[in-house]
């Protein structure tokens, strides 16, 4: 009787403390333990500088997200310069495994990512105990989560197909669009821009006509001049490109520099350098469709800014910051960094990032994410962000819901066990 009376007034004393305001710690179950993550991507050429500054978002956020994240744990993050090449990429990956590291990040080239998914797998298969995690933070052909995905690959952009379906969704109403124009990079994922624009808007309006279409060689074109002489040959008064990088800004440079008075949809207009080309020529003209945009206030809005004093730049991606919530989650519900239990418990989970909640779609882990459509306008009081301080910001004109984007898969996973 005494035994259980102590009992009860410890019990007692512990409910005082705690209505008294004073609140114990939960503990983190992997508190100070050390997590690196080695970002394999392009850090020197024309395309360096989008590698460099995605680069510096990862360290940004694993700043973020080492004081916060409900494992404890420590996240780490160093670049590898793969100079957008696969076998260089191969290279970079067996020197960072022969290093220890188990989480392996890469974003710019889907023709990088389907070299490193098919070289994860076969590592994770023949070494037992000493598995890879590939978080794939930027490649977006759909491929990646059809035929050929992987239980070991977690994709946090939207791919090429689902980001079309918003577009398309957008342009759906724009009923000046009558003509367009497809110019695209000459690999996987301008193929696919290729491919899903005629479906999904030939679906969605079949008025529409699609007067030209080319394919250029990857970060190789340095004068456009000759691709938008043959756009306005086309009369196309709308071009639909997935370029990035120096493509991107080059291509919009000749654009100005050549009179075409048309509009672009794009994929990547406020990546490294494309602002800067962009200016305040293509004000109203200039499109973009992603995951995330610069004016959202709140939690981005404090990154934004917090990032833009420290870096005089700009974070062109937010993927970072819900990978390392996702790893966060995933590492303090599994109580392991083991990358077997971690892939596991990141499959299907579902969590709260800065603009609501996410999944982790189970059957082919590809991000179920709202998307937004937004356009090239002059700053103003609404909305403020001064992309690469020209004046000029990417105003939201649209969002849309993650069933809206969200695509049927092929994906038929094989897992451990």
């Amino acid at each position: 009787m005494r035994f259980t009376r102590r009992l009860f007034g410890v019990s007692v004393a512990a409910a005082a403390a705690l209505s008294s305001g004073l609140v114990f710690a939960q503990a983190k179950p992997l508190q100070g333990q050390v997590v690196k993550i080695v970002r394999i991507d392009a850090l020197s050429g024309l395309l360096g500088p989008v590698g460099v500054n995605q680069l510096k978002g990862y360290q940004f956020f694993a700043e973020k997200f080492s004081a916060t994240n409900a494992a404890g744990v420590k996240f780490e993050v160093t670049g590898i310069d793969n100079k957008l090449s696969p076998t260089e990429s191969l290279n970079a990956l067996k020197s960072a495994i022969d290093s220890g590291v188990r989480y392996i990040a890469q974003g710019n080239g889907s023709s990088v990512a389907l070299a490193l998914v098919d070289a994860v797998n076969k590592h994770n298969e023949r070494n037992p105990g000493k598995e890879v995690i590939y978080l794939n933070d930027q490649a977006v052909d759909p491929d990646l989560t059809n035929s050929k995905c992987s239980f070991w690959h977690f994709r946090f952009d939207a791919d090429t197909s689902m980001k079309m379906e918003a577009m398309s969704s957008f342009m759906k109403e724009q009923k000046d669009i009558k003509k367009i124009y497809l110019l695209n990079q000459d690999y996987s994922h301008g193929h696919q821009v290729v491919k899903y624009a005629k479906e999904t808007i030939g679906r969605k309006r079949p008025d529409i006509q699609f007067v030209g279409e080319d394919l250029h060689p990857l970060a190789r074109v340095r004068d456009f001049a000759p691709y938008i002489a043959k756009i306005k040959a086309s009369g196309a008064d709308t071009v639909i490109t997935g370029n990035w990088g120096s493509d991107l800004s080059l291509l919009l440079k000749a654009a100005s520099e050549g009179g075409y008075d048309g509009k672009f949809y794009t994929y990547y207009i406020t990546a490294t350098g494309t602002p800067t080309a962009l200016g305040t020529n293509s004000a109203g003209k200039a499109f973009q469709v992603g995951n995330a945009h610069s004016n959202m206030g709140g939690q981005q809005k404090a990154w934004a800014d917090e990032f833009k004093a420290k870096y005089n730049d700009d974070i062109t991606t937010y993927q970072p910051a819900r990978i390392f919530e996702a790893l966060g989650q995933a590492m303090a519900q599994t109580k392991s960094t083991d990358p077997v239990k971690v892939a596991a418990a990141l499959s299907g989970l579902k969590f709260k990032s800065f603009n609501g909640e996410l999944e982790i779609r189970k059957t082919d882990h590809q991000l179920q994410q709202p998307l937004y459509m937004g356009v090239w306008q002059k700053v103003d009081a609404k909305y403020a962000y001064n992309h690469e301080n020209t004046g000029m910001t990417l105003a939201p004109v649209a969002e849309y819901a993650p069933y809206v984007s969200s695509t049927p898969t092929s994906c038929q996973m094989k897992r451990p066990g």
